[in-house]
């Protein structure tokens, strides 16, 4: 059975359904902890500082972003964590992977969730 995995914004109400998980690696701004309501905080999945600051979330970067991005998770610590997103989705699913940024398809939730459905190859 193919997993359930979603992405969303934060902040959004609407992302509530299944297990939040926020792979930020930084706090949302102007959100507090006890408001979040989250599950999970996945900052070892989140890009290194270097990458999101080179990245700027400039839509015209995001496929040099996400080959980048890919290549970071390709770590041990990363993939560790990517297993925990994965037995989250299968045990609990659906799993919602939350960031604070604006443009969600153009995000590294946006990569993780396509990277953790079984349906879809990683580009190179």
């Amino acid at each position: 059975m193919p997993l359930d995995v979603r992405v969303g914004r934060v902040y959004d109400e609407s992302a509530a359904n299944g297990t939040r998980v926020l792979v930020d690696r930084l706090w949302p701004r102007g959100l507090r902890k006890d408001a979040a309501r989250l599950d999970a905080w996945a900052k070892d999945v989140a890009p290194s500082s270097e990458l999101r600051t080179w990245y700027g979330h400039d839509p015209a970067k995001f496929d040099e972003f996400r080959r980048r991005y890919l290549a970071e998770l390709a770590g041990s610590t990363q993939r560790a964590a990517l297993g925990r997103l994965r037995a989250l989705a299968s045990a609990r699913g659906p799993l919602v992977l939350l960031t604070a940024t604006r443009d969600v398809d153009h995000s590294q939730a946006a990569v993780l969730a396509d990277l953790l459905r079984p349906t879809a190859e990683p580009a190179e």
